[in-house]
């Protein structure tokens, strides 16, 4: 009697880990697309800006002074809630420093 009680828990115990393994493993799994899709939205939303800049400099011969005007002139559209760009327009003739981040990601990384 005591050893068939013995095989139950051990079999339990067994089920157990591999459930635990298993559902760790889907965590990490669901972790890494979400990093990977929030990348990948980033780069569009970095593209978007530097082709919005680039029209702008063709269409008017100057970059641009700020995203504001980009999105009133040219269209840009992005999730303001998501995202924050860090545009530096040094001077109307030099390509502005261009940066997108996540918000509330830290940007050190």
């Amino acid at each position: 009697m005591k050893n068939r009680r013995h095989s139950y828990f051990r079999a339990l115990a067994v089920t157990v880990i591999l459930f635990a393994l298993l559902f760790s493993g889907a965590v990490m799994i669901l972790n890494y697309v979400d990093d990977t899709s929030n990348e990948a939205q980033m780069n569009m939303v970095r593209d978007a800006v530097r082709n919005a800049v680039l029209t702008c400099y063709a269409v008017e011969g100057t970059y641009p002074e700020s995203i504001e005007y980009l999105v009133e002139h040219y269209g840009l559209a992005y999730d303001d809630s998501r995202f924050l760009i860090t545009y530096d327009a040094f001077a109307s003739n030099i390509f502005p420093d261009i940066r997108v981040n996540m918000k509330g990601a830290d940007i050190y990384e």
